[in-house]
């Protein structure tokens, strides 16, 4: 992946540190981080998220008809309390830490459970708020299973492609959200994952 090591350090108490962050750059200002087993206690996280998270189900109109969303979702919106302690300190965490390039702290939490390798979500950027005219960061704590989240420039281009493993840590941040697209294709087999996206105000 041809990483580098980011410039900011935060110690925290219950998350790990950023000491392993690693940095892609990416084209048109974007980037991409990534710290493997940020989380601890991934497994304890996993089990509070199936049990305590008011999942549902969505539905969208696909052409002439509405189809199931092939995920369950649910967001915690501002002054909401999240579902696991370490989230709130991983929320704290990255505020601190990302602060001086973002600007404003992480308050909305994102939750997707992709059940088995049948849920996924399709290529698209978080560009319904600020995201679509302004720099932002998207931060995404994975638990469970392993996916792949693959990213390509809009307009065509080479694409990547990150395995979020168990407790990893992955932000998209810089111009990544307009000029890049990003997705978790299906695959064959594999078991349950859930991604917590923590997000600053007004991006979605």
């Amino acid at each position: 992946m041809d990483f580098q090591g980011t410039l900011f350090e935060a110690p925290t108490s219950g998350v790990r540190t950023f000491d392993g962050l690693q940095r892609r750059t990416l084209s048109r200002g974007a980037w991409v981080d990534v710290q493997r087993t940020w989380v601890p206690d991934a497994d304890d996280v996993f089990a509070a998220l199936v049990a305590d998270v008011p999942w549902r189900a969505e539905r969208r109109q696909m052409y002439d008809r509405v189809v199931d969303v092939p995920r369950l979702v649910h967001t915690y919106g501002v002054g909401d309390a999240l579902p696991h302690p370490i989230l709130t300190e991983a929320r704290e965490a990255l505020s601190t830490h990302y602060r001086p390039e973002l600007g404003e702290p992480f308050v909305t939490a994102g939750c997707c459970y992709y059940r088995d390798g049948r849920d996924s979500v399709a290529w698209h950027g978080d560009t319904i708020g600020r995201g679509r005219s302004q720099d932002t960061m998207v931060a995404i704590v994975s638990v469970g299973d392993p996916r792949r989240l693959v990213l390509r420039p809009r307009g065509g281009g080479e694409s990547i492609s990150i395995e979020m493993g168990h407790g990893d840590l992955v932000v998209m941040g810089g111009s990544c959200q307009r000029t890049w697209e990003h997705a978790v294709p299906k695959v064959a087999h594999a078991g349950p994952r859930i991604s917590v996206q923590f997000r600053p105000l007004n991006v979605f």
